[in-house]
């Protein structure tokens, strides 16, 4: 598939890593039956550029590049009291040299605090224009559009990033990433036999699904959710992986049994502690030295592993779990991910 057509900014100078896990796939099997489990390996989309990296950079280059091709000098986004894509977002402005501004989903009452650590701290320093905080089931759209006119009223150019970076154009970066996948397991001659991905606003697990499927990967992708459970997750990236395909032209029909999501990790609620992502977090951390965030890259950890011990993976399998980042989450859960979250 050829990208080249579309206008992308490059914020990342390098391939991001593509490592096994040894020390954590012994941890792993130790607790699995037999004692056999997968052989685990990461993909360091962590690493990826605008520090400290995740998945979203690789959807701004793409959203950002069209933003600035419609002459746009504020990026409007939104998303949750510790937004990784919200911090990400307003990185790429300030390296671009435009406003950025955010509406903040408080999903959980109470979570949203002015002198936050993690991402909050991001945005204070990185210096959001303004930050507006809605409750949760807003209109988030809407809320974007109230930022836009009001920027419009000052005759300025408002460019809405959608929640995630998740729409069609955004969904390239992870067409992108299916194609360095691709050469990576043929220049290390690396058989994975299947990925593991977050599976959240659909853009990464969406956009990833329509690479593989326009590139010809024929390796399964299992979604972990991070915010619902199957029925209402699977129709989401169902929707952004044929709306990236037909944005390709691909002439292809997405198969609705190529999604994969599943459920049970993110209760009890979105960015919610649970016992099994401190467990993940800390055993990533502690065999490999790698930190997971507790919102998103930690539960979906927790599916891998719990996955792991019921069997669902054969012992041997290469098994790839995709880092999205979010490092920065880290420091503002930092008693839960150490004690454990309160009973």
């Amino acid at each position: 598939m050829d990208l080249s057509r579309f206008a992308r900014r490059r914020y990342t100078s390098f391939v991001t890593p593509l490592e096994p896990l040894p020390r954590f796939s012994a941890a792993l099997a130790a607790s699995c039956p037999g004692g056999r489990g997968p052989e685990v390996w990461i993909k360091r989309d962590d690493m990826l550029g605008l520090f400290p990296g995740g998945n979203k950079t690789r959807k701004l280059e793409f959203l950002v590049a069209d933003a600035l091709g419609q002459g746009a000098d504020t990026l409007i986004t939104c998303g949750a009291p510790q937004s990784n894509h919200c911090r990400i977002t307003l990185a790429a402005a300030a390296r671009e040299g435009l406003k950025c501004r955010f509406v903040i989903e408080e999903r959980v009452p109470g979570s949203f605090s002015e002198t936050a650590s993690g991402n909050h701290f991001m945005f204070r320093l990185m210096g959001v224009e303004s930050l507006t905080v809605v409750p949760a089931g807003s209109n988030m759209a809407q809320a974007m559009q109230a930022q836009a006119d009001a920027l419009a009223a000052q005759g300025r150019k408002g460019y809405i990033v959608p929640g995630g970076g998740s729409n069609a154009l955004g969904g390239l970066g992870y067409v992108a990433c299916a194609q360095e996948l691709q050469q990576q397991f043929f220049d290390m001659g690396v058989q994975i036999d299947r990925v593991v991905v977050g599976s959240g606003s659909s853009g990464t697990h969406g956009g990833l699904l329509a690479g593989f499927l326009g590139n010809r990967i024929h390796i399964p992708i299992v979604g972990i959710g991070v915010s619902r459970d199957p029925a209402d997750q699977e129709p989401l990236v169902h929707k952004e992986a044929q709306a990236v395909a037909d944005l390709l032209n691909l002439n292809m029909v997405v198969p609705r049994d190529a999604v994969l999501s599943i459920g049970g990790y993110w209760q009890p609620k979105y960015s919610v502690p649970n016992p099994m992502m401190v467990e993940a977090v800390q055993m990533l951390a502690r065999t490999e030295g790698i930190p997971l965030d507790p919102v998103y890259t930690g539960k979906i950890m927790a599916g891998l592993i719990g996955l792991s011990r019921q069997g669902y993976f054969k012992p041997g399998e290469r098994v790839l779990f995709l880092h999205t980042g979010g490092l920065p989450s880290v420091h503002a859960f930092e008693r839960v991910l150490l004690d454990g979250p309160p009973a």
